[in-house]
């Protein structure tokens, strides 16, 4: 499983991983329960845990360095349903966090999501974003079409079949 693949959908408890998705919505699978499911665009939004930035006194975060320094930390999870215990454990592991933007209901979620991530064995890391010059290649090496359009000048208007009479 790859955390690029991972997201939140609003109203929906957990963490999904996005199997694939469609012009109203994804088709989802939940890490918690291994359950698959429509998920309508329509109704849920979608945040991909790669675009979730965390609010530091300097400069924001990716939602990945918050969990890679709790990974990377010997304090034990607090309970998620404390929340003076979770903002101590994050004091200690994540010290830059900004407590006046960043909710309890936010650290909490992280606390969560990270159980998670750790019960299914995910390895928490960013896909790497191609550098400039792979991309130019890559625009060498595809050649871009080009159509041309002809429009006739002083062509007559198209008639449009209606099934309701005009009067």
């Amino acid at each position: 499983m790859e955390y690029n693949k991972l997201a939140s959908v609003t109203g929906k408890s957990g963490l999904f991983e996005l199997l694939s998705s469609k012009a109203d919505g994804a088709v989802v699978r939940s890490l918690e329960d291994n359950t698959t499911q429509f998920v309508s665009s329509r109704i849920h939004n979608f945040s991909h845990l790669e675009s979730i930035e965390v609010f530091t006194v300097k400069d924001n975060v990716n939602l990945s360095e918050v969990f890679l320094a709790m990974k990377a930390s010997t304090e034990k999870l607090p309970d998620a349903n404390d929340p003076k215990a979770v903002k101590a454990y994050f004091t200690k592991v994540y010290p830059d966090m900004d407590f006046s933007r960043v909710y309890a209901s936010d650290t909490k979620k992280m606390v969560k999501w990270f159980e998670v991530l750790v019960k299914n064995n995910v390895e928490i890391k960013l896909s790497e974003a191609p550098s400039e010059e792979a991309e130019a290649t890559v625009a060498k090496a595809k050649p871009t079409e080009q159509k041309t359009v002809s429009v006739k000048n002083n062509a007559p208007a198209k008639k449009i079949n209606s099934p309701r009479k005009m009067a």
